[in-house]
């Protein structure tokens, strides 16, 4: 079961790598090559269930021909989904990934500035990302009424993440969890319409600000702001920014996919 493989790496692997491990190892980077041109990644290793998964579905090939399936300009480039591999024009796309997830590793040093990777994931409570679907983010430049706004926005997910987890509400988080493990989408929905207007009042946790340091390259470089604290960023491009702006200028319909298809030809790591 997929939270069960969940609770089997949480116990295998700490998520929190110390200070001396995450200085000392190696950075590890990804090539992808795309009919767009190459972009190459950069692994952090502040995420190291992330850097590792990443690396493993690398090496094992799953990335190979799927698609950018999902572009939005000045927001973010999606791919990873592996039903894309054989997708047809005008396939619905979004669902695919391994029959598992990795446990969050959200901490408040890494940021959605231009060019990082990150990890998709569902509506899941733990947000848990998914083992292959992954965004890289074009974003824009932000000011600071614009990153006010953004900061309200992250605090009102804070919010309702906070409330889930509340012992009060224990008897119906354990409904969630069960649900997310049937997939039973009407009652994952009726109790997370729930927790929502709950969160709209609820004030029992420690509200964000975006940090200085963050706001400066937001009002500079770019990035998408209100997703920080609820997404894990595990990387960054450091070389082809150029491409990550051709990918998000194409055409797509109206559900975000390209008219005509970006596909990721071969991820391999570089060796160094």
């Amino acid at each position: 079961m997929k939270y069960l493989t969940i609770l089997f790496l949480v116990l295998l692997i700490a998520c929190s790598p110390n200070q001396k491990e995450t200085q000392t190892t190696p950075l590890t980077k990804i090539k992808l090559i795309t009919t767009k041109g190459e972009i190459v990644l950069q692994l952090y290793n502040e995420t190291p269930l992330h850097r590792d998964n990443f690396i493993k579905i690398v090496n094992d090939g799953v990335l190979d021909s799927l698609l950018f399936h999902r572009v939005i300009e000045n927001f973010m480039i999606q791919g990873g989904d592996t039903n894309s591999k054989t997708a047809q024009p005008g396939d619905t796309l979004g669902n695919g990934d391994l029959p598992y997830n990795v446990p969050a590793e959200i901490t408040s040093k890494l940021f959605h500035k231009k060019g990082v990777l990150a990890a998709a994931r569902g509506g899941h409570p733990g947000r848990v990302s998914s083992s292959t679907q992954f965004y890289i983010v074009q974003g824009k430049v932000f000011n600071d009424s614009l990153l006010n706004q953004a900061e309200t926005r992250i605090n009102g997910w804070l919010a309702e993440y906070h409330i889930i987890h509340d012992s009060a509400y224990r008897a119906d988080l354990d409904s969630l969890l069960i649900a997310f493990e049937n997939e039973d989408w009407r009652t994952i929905n009726r109790i997370n319409s729930r927790f929502y207007e709950l969160a709209k009042d609820y004030e029992d946790y420690e509200k964000y600000q975006i940090p200085k340091e963050h706001r400066e390259v937001y009002e500079t470089i770019g990035g998408t702001p209100h997703l920080d604290q609820n997404y894990t960023v595990f990387g960054e491009v450091v070389s082809g920014l150029a491409v990550i702006d051709s990918i998000a200028a194409v055409a797509t319909n109206p559900l975000n996919r390209p008219l005509e298809d970006v596909r990721i030809l071969n991820a391999t790591i570089v060796k160094e």
